[in-house]
């Protein structure tokens, strides 16, 4: 599993937001790199954003969610085209999972476990 995770929950249809791009940056010197990408599974999840055996350097990471091409795809609304989710890695050695909470008008975020 890699270092850094996340899921997506469909919190107005009750289920996993499955089908969901995603991507994972690092920012080094105030530029953006992209260290990896993935689609939710059926159960919402992205497990293999890193390489299982890379351990990320701490600094600050962003999650970004396509949920304007999902939503469309479903045909349902979508008040938030995109979500983009910035957090610090302070300790590489953990495992950072960093989930969402969706519907169509809102969406929150938390630290997992």
């Amino acid at each position: 599993m890699s270092a850094v995770t996340t899921h997506m929950l469909d919190t107005a249809a009750g289920r996993p937001a499955a089908g969901v791009d995603v991507t994972l940056e690092q920012e080094v010197s105030g530029t953006w790199t992209l260290r990896g990408r993935g689609t939710t599974d059926d159960d919402g999840r992205v497990t293999e954003l890193l390489p299982a055996e890379e351990r990320p350097h701490a600094g600050t990471w962003r999650l970004s969610f396509d949920t304007g091409a999902w939503a469309a795809a479903q045909q349902r609304a979508c008040f938030h085209p995109s979500i983009t989710i910035a957090f610090v890695i302070e300790d590489p050695a953990q495992h950072y999972h960093v989930p969402v909470l969706w519907s169509p008008y809102g969406y929150s975020t938390y630290r997992g476990s």
